[in-house]
């Protein structure tokens, strides 16, 4: 698959609430990917709760194949109207997107305007379409993306920051629009550097202090990043060849943990290895550099690091620690990328490995599938081939 969606979504709480009232839901099968966001009335437990089990209520019916229709005349007949302001307790956004042309579907219901812009930044407005479901009014828009293309979806509380303090009615949607199209003027390669700089626009806008729950979706087109991490001599010595030229033909970045499997690396490619010093930590060894090869590393050590900032870091890559080291590296190259191959050599190091261990025991061999689990959790698309 040539192109990747990317997706991204922050929210700010209310200021003072410890649950936020919208709520991010999201579903995939081979063909398509779903995504609810949903509003509840208010702020703090009651809007969290609303706002759950809206979300939950509609990706639960996608998931089982109910139509959008069934799925749409379900939810508006399942929620509660609020008798005082007359509204409902929770709007929602549904975005289904189809993987083969990118073509998309927004279904809106009292959720602000969905943004659609085209590579470069211009502000696309795509046609609306009205349609009634239970006395109720759903706003129905359809698109294709594109490479570089940003779809988002919005809660109320990024629309209405700055009310009454900047802005006499908030921040606005032709503001946002704008925002966001000067950010995508700019070199971008993810979808959450966007939706980073407008909701940390949308706190100043606010002073610090969010007057109501605040969430931002974003969906950005772009190409696949990939990358093959060998590590670990193979179980036969004939086959090292096979394999360094299968990470060196590999079209994507190429990345060698373990000293061992850069000596094998090193004399196939008839080159040697350059240590950088300066990278060495307490707990982690140096880097090693060699032409061909987008990062040489130890093997147990750094990637048992990695892991360890991955999870601390949520896999948010910008709250990794800012030293370089080998470890950080590795981290940040497997959050940059969307699809991760490993070729595992089973060969065992007696440095770190009881022999009388059986196979499975192995630690590389732990370690990588803890390294897999984590990186799955964060929907990367993980490839182990033991060697």
């Amino acid at each position: 698959m040539k192109h990747f969606l990317d997706i991204s979504f922050q929210s700010l709480n209310k200021f003072g609430e410890e649950l936020c009232g919208d709520q991010i839901k999201i579903a995939r099968t081979d063909n398509k990917t779903w995504i609810v966001l949903s509003d509840g009335l208010g702020s703090g437990i009651k809007a969290s709760i609303l706002a759950t089990m809206t979300s939950q209520i509609i990706i639960t019916m996608l998931k089982e194949e109910a139509s959008l229709d069934d799925v749409i005349e379900t939810i508006i007949g399942t929620l509660p109207i609020c008798k005082v302001r007359d509204i409902a307790y929770a709007t929602f956004t549904i975005i289904e997107i189809d993987h083969t042309d990118y073509r998309f579907r927004v279904i809106n219901f009292d959720n602000p305007e969905i943004f659609f812009l085209k590579a470069g930044g211009e502000i696309h407005q795509l046609e609306a379409r009205e349609v009634q479901v239970l006395d109720k009014k759903i706003v129905v828009r359809e698109g294709q993306m594109m490479e570089g293309d940003f779809l988002a979806a919005i809660s109320d509380g990024v629309r209405y920051a700055g009310l009454g303090q900047r802005f006499n009615f908030g921040w606005g949607w032709e503001n946002i629009a704008d925002f966001m199209a000067e950010i995508l003027t700019e070199r971008v390669n993810s979808a959450q550097t966007v939706v980073e700089r407008v909701l940390n626009q949308t706190n100043l806008l606010y002073g610090g202090t969010p007057g109501d729950d605040a969430t931002l979706l974003g969906l950005y087109l772009r190409q696949r990043h990939s990358a093959m991490i060998f590590t670990g001599p193979p179980l036969n010595q004939t086959d090292d060849a096979r394999y360094v030229t299968r990470l060196i033909e590999f079209d994507g970045r190429k990345i060698v943990c373990g000293g061992t499997t850069g000596n094998i690396v090193a004399r196939h490619l008839k080159q040697e290895i350059e240590i950088d010093l300066m990278t060495i930590q307490p707990d982690t060894p140096p880097v090693g550099y060699m032409d061909g090869i987008d990062l040489m590393t130890e093997g147990i050590l750094t990637i048992s690091k990695a892991i360890e900032y991955i999870k601390e870091s949520r896999g948010d890559y910008t709250r990794l620690p800012t030293e370089i080291n080998g470890a950080t590296m590795l981290a940040l190259e497997v959050l940059y990328a969307d699809d991760i191959y490993f070729l595992v050599g089973q060969q065992i190091n007696p440095f770190y490995q009881n022999p009388l261990l059986p196979m499975s025991m192995s630690i590389r061999k732990n370690l990588i599938e803890q390294l897999a689990q984590v990186l799955r959790d964060l929907r990367k698309d993980i490839t182990i081939e033991y060697c």
